[in-house]
């Protein structure tokens, strides 16, 4: 680390200043415009100034041109962005939520995401602080991968770069992502633009001593740089030092750069919590005048330089005018690209980036009839032998967890398939929710299936906001970008219970849009279900219930490796014409054995998958029998139970003859006694109890 920074021996890259300079301006002007006339007039609703970042952005930009680079940014990357060459034009007009631009007025419009053919891709920027970090290092992971599995030469020199500001270290996404890059030597460059402000909390709050790249200077595995990124010279020479340095394989590099904050947070922020000095002091760090300083007249004459400036002036204005024409999108089109969609034609309306379909990738035949092998098998067995057969004819699929390598998974479910495929596509990661589901965002992005697991469903808590903007993406680009996956997690209560590894939940996946949700009873299920969403073009969580994964009742002969069913199927179970009920998951036995019990012919559906779920069948029992049981083991406000009666009630309600009935745990979190559990669960006896009451009503 040096703050000093010496005459790079490399010859680097020439830096085009005239172009810095007219990048410079361009967004200057875009930010006066903002300003003076498009946030007054109520055309723009959220605006952050870039001055003073706007800079060391464009020189950073100017180096991205590898077509496999990626750079993910945050609300106040724009400068880089526009050297990247996205259009003033599609600039503004996201900023006005107009169609077109980015988002077709979906997401606010500092929120970029560029899909780029001639150069480096900007990955779907994220409203949260930091949760750029961790899919970037996913995308870097995923660029060894087709390098050194795939030998897809393309993404030699390639490098995935994240920028973020001094603020974004304190995040659980940085240290994630940081910790991935340097016990990987992923080929990932940490840009942070330092302006000693979160907002309004100083930086001392965020960083001790304030300095992000000093308290990372022995840390081992990463190149760490430090200067001003305000003085063109100095800036121009760490960035193509900290390029350089990831370019060729070294290793990841972070590139800490002090830079002003000239504006407010935002435009509605009055910098009231800064002194008048510190203001002061500030814009006396002002970049532009230091190139102004650097290029005139050695490069640039007076004349020139104002030329440039009256051209930026110009561009934008008229960008600003074409922006301005373009109408707000169709209210009727918002619902659209939650899901992957078919065209009139059929054909899938691909993304522009992300997933195995645009890769070439063509889904094997299958069938939805099941071709039994063998003796029965339980559902560790069967997913096992799904992920096997994935693994074997699709290179680009890769395993990754706690604990899935050696171990084999807590649960015993990938065990033996790291000595099958190796360290590369079956492996362990660090300790990290957020960077689990994160480094999978971009690996996906980057046209891979990652199938990450989370070892219990509380665990993902952690990894939240992670789930929530994959799930999001391809709504919020408006089918520009999308990130399927498949997300192994196991649910639910198994010998005893307790808060932190038997929650169920599933209702939280279920409302997050974008999320396909599976929940399979039995082996045979498993497969199908776990199939079809490896080979989709959506992220799937698939729920594996602890206590069915060697259950007796749950066993099934092996399908096939041609068997895959579709999602919003639900099965049914037993036919009867007395009551329906309505379940999911380890609840599918107990009700069977409580409609023995209590002597009744029920008509029990089980729903194998939740988003979509199948509503259809579920009306057409209630109308058939009149009557209608739903049991699950998840808490019973706001469980998922409760959208099933209201759908019921709804659309059924003058079919029934009986009020709509829910059997779930109470609201509270899963007893760790065995006897408590059970006291808590849904019983046999009481599942059974509960059906005589509703025919006898």
């Amino acid at each position: 680390m040096s703050a000093k920074p010496k005459p790079s021996p490399r010859p680097g890259v020439e830096t085009d200043w005239r172009r810095v300079v007219s990048l410079v301006q361009c967004s200057r002007a875009m930010d006066a415009i903002e300003e003076r006339e498009l946030v007054p007039g109520k055309k723009i609703f959220y605006q952050f100034s870039a001055r003073g970042h706007d800079m060391a952005q464009v020189l950073l930009g100017l180096h991205l041109t590898h077509p496999k680079d990626a750079v993910c940014g945050y609300y106040r990357s724009r400068p880089m962005l526009i050297s990247l060459g996205v259009a003033l034009e599609d600039a503004l007009g996201s900023a006005m939520g107009r169609a077109g631009g980015y988002s077709d007025g979906r997401d606010i419009g500092v929120v970029f995401n560029y899909p780029n053919a001639h150069g480096a891709s900007a990955l779907p920027m994220c409203g949260g602080v930091g949760a750029q970090y961790t899919p970037t290092a996913g995308y870097a992971q995923a660029i060894e991968y087709h390098r050194r599995v795939l030998g897809d030469r393309a993404y030699d020199g390639a490098i995935g770069v994240v920028l973020g500001g001094d603020a974004s270290v304190a995040t659980n996404g940085f240290w994630s992502a940081l910790t991935m890059a340097t016990t990987l030597k992923l080929p990932m460059l940490f840009y942070v633009e330092d302006n000693g402000y979160g907002i309004s909390t100083p930086g001392w709050l965020q960083t001790p001593g304030e300095n992000i790249a000093r308290n990372l200077a022995s840390f081992t595995g990463l190149k760490v740089l430090d200067g001003d990124g305000t003085a063109p010279a100095e800036a121009a020479e760490l960035i193509a030092e900290a390029v350089a340095h990831v370019r060729a394989g070294k290793g990841p590099a972070l590139l800490r750069l002090a830079v002003p904050r000239l504006e407010g947070h935002s435009f509605q922020d009055t910098q009231a919590y800064k002194s008048k000095e510190t203001i002061e002091a500030e814009w006396k760090r002002d970049p532009l005048p230091k190139l102004k300083a650097h290029v005139t007249p050695s490069l640039l004459s007076e004349s020139e330089w104002d030329a440039i400036e009256k051209e930026a002036r110009e561009r934008v204005a008229r960008a600003a005018q074409i922006a301005d024409q373009r109408p707000v999108a169709d209210p009727e089109q918002v619902t659209r690209f939650v899901f992957s969609e078919d065209g009139p034609d059929g054909a899938p309306l691909l993304q522009e980036e992300g997933g195995l379909w645009n890769a070439d990738y063509a889904p094997p035949p299958v069938s939805a009839e099941p071709k039994p092998e063998g003796a029965r098998i339980n559902m560790i067995t069967a997913i096992r032998r799904t992920l096997d057969h994935e693994l074997a004819v699709n290179p680009r699929l890769l395993v990754f967890g706690e604990d899935v390598g050696p171990k084999g998974g807590v649960h015993g479910v990938t065990l033996g398939l790291q000595d099958k495929y190796g360290a590369e596509r079956v492996f362990d990661t660090s300790l990290s929710e957020e960077g689990i589901i994160g480094r999978a965002v971009g690996m996906a992005i980057a046209g891979l299936m990652p199938v990450p697991e989370i070892q219990f469903r509380k665990y993902a808590d952690p990894a939240a906001e992670q789930i929530n903007d994959c799930g999001t993406m391809r709504w919020r680009t408006a089918n520009r970008f999308a990130a399927p996956m498949v997300v192994r997690m196991p649910i639910g209560f198994f010998k005893c219970g307790d808060p932190w590894h038997s929650q169920t939940n599933e209702v939280q996946f279920v409302h997050s849009p974008g999320w396909r949700v599976a929940a399979p009873s039995n082996a045979e299920d498993a497969v199908g279900l776990l199939r079809t969403a490896l080979r989709g073009n959506d992220p799937v969580m698939f729920l594996e219930h602890r206590n069915m994964l060697d259950a007796a009742s749950a066993r099934r002969p092996y399908p096939g490796d041609d068997f895959a069913l579709p999602f919003g199927v639900a099965r049914r179970v037993r036919e009867g014409g007395d009551i329906s009920v309505i379940t999911w998951g380890a609840m599918v036995e107990r009700c069977e054995a409580a409609a023995d019990q209590a002597g009744v012919a029920a008509d029990i559906l089980d729903l194998r998958t939740l988003a979509p779920w199948d509503s259809e069948a579920v009306l057409a029992s209630v109308r058939r029998t009149h009557r209608c049981l739903i049991v699950h083991e998840d808490i019973g406000t706001a469980g998922f139970g409760a959208e099933i009666a209201a759908v019921v009630a709804d659309q059924a309600f003058l079919d029934l003859d009986a009020p709509v009935a829910r059997l779930t745990m109470p609201d509270i979190p899963s007893p760790h006694h065995p006897e408590l559990m059970e006291w808590a669960l849904p019983s046999v006896e009481r599942i059974a109890a509960k059906i005589e009451d509703l025919v006898r009503f």
